[in-house]
């Protein structure tokens, strides 16, 4: 299913990686990957200008690989460290793109594209966090990334929770997290969503494995009482 929003044409493939295409033929993959979840198997595409990657979980050469044109630009977290992830075969440098590394809360314009990046983490006192009570995402190594094709502005939110900046995001078309245990989960997702009020909310980063499980059809619900537009794209 491919869902049509103005100007912006999005597919979400599984977890969190999206495609995001203008009328003007801009092209933005985000967090394709990881390939241990097959979520790109057979996907060949390669026509992307640029590839966002939140964080080092959604670090996957071989994803990247398979979106990106020969001159696309490849934007990832400055955190990233490859020799950290076992399951990758090159850096980010290593690849053949150009590739720039970003902080959270910065702004760029490339070419016809605005983007710009937020804070992405779990609060170490909340819940989101593993058995050895640390948040599974720490501050300072991943983020969330905003674009703007098209005069459309796109904001996923990376793998974080509800955050108190996240009030004052400029958003047309909102992609949260749903799954919980790692992120933000429905509740908090939809409350997020009612004080955004974007123009539409297409939720993802659920359902992949058994852990990020939810009821996406309640979501929706639970959105739509809130007089927010939104869709499921599965």
């Amino acid at each position: 299913m491919t869902v049509t929003f103005d100007a912006l044409t999005i597919d979400w493939f599984g977890l969190a990686t999206v495609r995001l295409e203008g009328q003007l033929g801009a092209v933005v993959y985000i967090d394709p990957g990881p390939e241990a979840y097959g979520i790109l198997d057979g996907y060949e595409a390669r026509d992307g200008d640029l590839v966002l990657v939140s964080h080092d979980h959604h670090y996957d050469p071989d994803s990247i690989r398979r979106v990106a044109h020969e001159d696309a630009l490849v934007v990832v977290h400055e955190s990233i460290d490859a020799a950290e992830i076992d399951r990758v075969d090159a850096a980010p440098e290593d690849l053949p793109f150009e590739v720039e590394r970003v902080g959270a809360d910065e702004s760029f314009v490339l070419g016809p594209l605005d983007l710009f990046t937020t804070p992405a983490y779990n609060d170490p006192d909340g819940p989101h966090i593993d058995e050895s009570g640390d948040p599974f995402h720490p501050e300072g190594q991943g983020c969330g990334f905003g674009v703007t094709i098209d005069g459309i502005t796109a904001f996923w939110p990376g793998d974080t929770d509800v955050l108190p900046m996240h009030d004052d995001v400029p958003v047309d078309c909102f992609l949260p997290p749903i799954g919980g245990t790692f992120t933000m989960d429905r509740h908090e997702a939809a409350a997020l969503a009612a004080r955004l009020e974007p123009d539409l909310v297409l939720p993802v980063h659920y359902g992949t494995f058994e852990s990020i499980e939810v009821d996406a059809d309640t979501f929706v619900v639970d959105v739509a009482h809130r007089n927010v537009p939104v869709v499921l794209d599965e």
